[in-house]
């Protein structure tokens, strides 16, 4: 009889730890389908907002993605500059019917779209979307460790590594890409593991990956319960986001680009092409890393099925300095050579070549001028019929 009373003790314990557990997750349960409800309720007010949840998580992209009147647009810095006529402000009220729903910000580059794009997967097959290229991020050797880490999102790269919307190849392509940014995959263990494994290849490593795989993709589901929290929280607070202290990853900051060799903004004749300046050029346009994770994207929106438009846009009037047409024009010709090996519509903007009416220099953000070419590309495209 003595020895029987420590299990009739333990027995109810054992029941109200059930029931605690049980409760638990009826309310994360809960509040995850109330927040997908309230996403979807309030997906038109939302998308035309620029603003860190919507950015850094899937979940007001998921949203967008689910509904047949609104256009994601992926992009860099000329998403979130307050300049008359950007597409998510002209479109906002859906003059012609649907609006358009930006995502990024400054140092945004190809290899980031395609983590994001990847991780929202079926959602987006069929689906129309648009992408804005900034000339400039072929013009540098290689991405910038504080522009990726500015911009990396946990929940969109443990979504593309532990998720079933693109196959092993292309995987182990992108995480060999990411494992080049060490410090991003240091906050999270699993993650880096995960990657090394794709990476590697070997037979002992992809065991490996079969073993974790079940961890990758309960982190999944508690990334996907923090990312309706957050989205939950900016709802029913009208807006407010959640503090910072409140996040279990902070964010990164992104650094605004300057220029490389200090030069002002004056412009100079076009016509004056200087031979070390046009040489650089040449060499930058041709050696810079931005190409080959360009391929990676468009990898990526093929294996989505995903209905694509690259917007290119031109060289800006600072870049173009110093430097021949037929120099300039190399860039051209790269980006549409890579948009009709996948067959994806590409309108570079090529006749604003170099043009101070079309982009501001420097900035390489469209002029209100320039947004307006920006928005009537993005009209045709979203209307036209297959």
């Amino acid at each position: 009889m003595i020895r029987r009373a420590p299990a009739r003790s333990f027995a109810p314990h054992l029941f109200s730890a059930l029931i605690a557990c049980a409760l638990t997750l009826a309310f994360l349960c809960s509040s995850r389908l109330l927040a997908i409800y309230l996403e979807g309720k309030t997906v038109h007010w939302i998308a035309p907002r620029d603003f860190f949840i919507k950015n850094q998580g899937l979940a007001f992209e998921r949203a967008a993605a689910r509904r047949p009147d609104i256009l994601l647009l992926y992009g860099s810095s000329e998403l979130i500059d307050p300049i008359p006529n950007r597409a998510s402000d002209f479109f906002s009220s859906a003059p012609t019917g649907f609006q358009v729903c930006p995502v990024g910000k400054a140092g945004t580059t190809s290899l980031i779209i395609l983590q994001k794009l990847g991780a929202l997967g079926s959602e987006l097959r069929g689906r129309k979307i648009a992408i804005s290229l900034s000339a400039s991020s072929f013009l540098t050797p290689a991405l910038r460790p504080e522009f990726y880490a500015g911009n990396f999102s946990l929940p969109a790269a443990n979504g593309i590594l532990f998720g079933d919307a693109i196959d092993l190849n292309l995987k182990a392509a992108i995480a060999k890409r990411m494992l080049q940014f060490p410090d991003t995959l240091a906050e999270d263990g699993l993650l880096e593991l995960a990657a090394r494994c794709l990476a590697s290849g070997r037979p002992v490593d992809r065991i490996l990956l079969m073993a974790i795989w079940p961890l990758g993709r309960l982190q999944n589901v508690m990334l996907d319960l923090q990312d309706h929290f957050e989205a939950l929280v900016y709802i029913l607070g009208g807006g407010r986001t959640v503090p910072n202290w409140l996040r279990p990853i902070h964010p990164h900051n992104v650094h605004s680009r300057k220029s490389p060799d200090g030069e002002d903004q004056e412009t100079e004749s076009f016509e004056a092409v200087r031979p070390a300046r046009d040489a650089t050029f040449r060499a930058q346009i041709t050696a810079t890393s931005e190409w080959a994770d360009l391929e990676l994207l468009f990898r990526t929106l093929a294996e989505l099925k995903a209905e694509p438009l690259i917007l290119s846009m031109p060289i800006d009037a600072y870049a173009a300095r110093g430097v021949s047409r037929s120099a300039r024009e190399v860039y051209y010709d790269r980006m549409r050579e890579f948009a009709q090996r996948y067959r994806f519509p590409v309108i570079e903007f090529e006749q604003h070549d170099a043009d101070p009416a079309f982009l501001f220099a420097h900035r390489e953000h469209p002029t209100p001028r320039g947004w307006m070419v920006y928005n009537r590309a993005l009209d045709d495209f979203f209307r036209k019929t297959k």
